[in-house]
């Protein structure tokens, strides 16, 4: 089987969708059968596939000034980029006529693409939902509110003429089969943590890095400082509940610049900044070292349906997780293995609180949560889900042919 697999993102990012795709991406790669052309935005590093050709769109040079750090979710810079991308995904399927692509894989909203080169050229196509396209842009845009009924009515022309919808989540598949998806296979991310690997451990950790004390407790959060992340809240929960506990200490890895620069304002405001540290980005493959440095792992999302990446590697890692009680979270989580609040400062910090002062409720959830990620969130079980998916549509296209 010929694929053409369309992922409308800087490629190789260390970041959640980037992932994901690689991760797909070398599971196909790796079927006998298959070769595989891979088609991404011109930023990101490049990495090296075996049997996977990556092509990157093009900018014009009158915009590649502009077209720099595309980020997560919609903008501006984003749509056009989809625009270039659109028209190269099409040139790339003319000059492959004579020797057709036999489907598709379409992530996000190259899902539109893809639903073009069947309408022109027949060709079948898997709808990757990693989000909903329509709540996305109301969110982001809010005077296009009004618009959301069209939207959701063509992420639903989507998925109906997809051969195989793949979301991430539950809360995705529930509106991929609402839209009647022929195939809805979940295709949930994994943990990223290597436990039996000891490489790439910094020199230092945490604590000497950052000038905490060896004595101290250490709540991590690990991701990007978007405004859905719930960043804000978390700051503003610690910073409430921080002169009670002195010995805790609130680690944040991640962010762009602009991000940080905001974050730092906010902590200095509030005058937290022995007991609030901002790490920066820190490279993916280091991950593991992090996350087993942190006494209670954070996750403060405000929004969104599809459960972020980290919190499978968190899992993974044995930790207390503190998680807000939102769909995003609570269709993996569970009281069991995280404590759950609600999404506002004032519950965070009874949360922050009630970790802080009950180190066997911390053991407790730890020691839980590792087990579900062993149990559901590994390489092997995505290998599995991802190639049972395609053994049924190559076995489909084929009876069609």
């Amino acid at each position: 089987m010929r694929i053409l697999f369309l992922a409308p993102q800087p490629f190789f990012q260390d970041r959640g969708t980037p992932i994901a795709v690689r991760l797909a991406v070398q599971v196909l790669s790796d079927r006998n059968k298959d070769s595989l052309d891979l088609l991404t935005y011109h930023e990101g590093s490049d990495v090296s596939i075996a049997n996977a050709k990556q092509i990157r769109i093009k900018p014009p040079k009158i915009l590649s000034g502009y077209l720099k750090n595309i980020r997560p979710g919609i903008s501006v810079k984003k749509l056009i980029c989809d625009i270039i991308f659109l028209f190269t995904a099409l040139k790339l399927v003319w000059k492959s006529r004579k020797n057709q692509y036999n489907l598709v894989h379409a992530v996000e909203e190259s899902v539109f693409v893809a639903a073009l080169i069947k309408l022109i050229w027949k060709i079948p196509y898997v709808y990757d939902m990693d989000s909903s396209i329509a709540q996305q842009l109301t969110e982001k845009w809010i005077l296009l509110k009004p618009l959301q009924l069209i939207f959701s009515y063509l992420e639903g022309l989507a998925v109906k003429h997809s051969v195989a919808v793949v979301p991430v989540c539950d809360a995705l598949a529930v509106i991929a089969n609402n839209h009647g998806s022929h195939d809805t296979q979940i295709l949930r991310d994994i943990s990223l943590l290597d436990l039996n690997n000891d490489d790439n451990v910094p020199t230092q950790t945490l604590k000497e890095e950052l000038n905490i004390p060896n004595d101290s407790c250490i709540i991590l959060y690990v991701g990007n400082l978007e405004p859905y992340q719930g960043c804000n809240l978390l700051i503003d929960a610690f910073s409430s509940i921080a002169d009670k506990f002195p010995k805790a200490h609130l680690v944040i890895i991640g962010g762009s610049e602009e991000h940080l620069k905001s974050a730092q304002n906010r902590i200095n405001n509030l005058h937290t900044e022995t007991q609030i540290h901002l790490a920066g980005r820190r490279p993916v493959n280091r991950l593991k070292n992090y996350l087993l440095q942190g006494d209670i792992l954070a996750s403060p999302r405000l929004r969104g349906n599809n459960t972020p990446m980290k919190i499978y590697s968190y899992l993974h890692a044995g930790k207390a997780i503190l998680a807000t009680n939102l769909p995003t979270h609570t269709q993996v989580l569970t009281n069991e293995v995280a404590l759950l609040t609600a999404p506002n400062v004032n519950d965070y910090a009874q949360g922050l609180t009630t970790l802080l002062s009950n180190p066997e409720l911390c053991k407790k959830l730890g020691d839980s949560a590792h087990e579900l990620a062993e149990q559901k969130y590994t390489f092997e079980i995505f290998k599995r889900d991802l190639n049972a998916l395609y053994d049924r549509i190559g076995n489909k296209i084929e009876k069609d042919e």
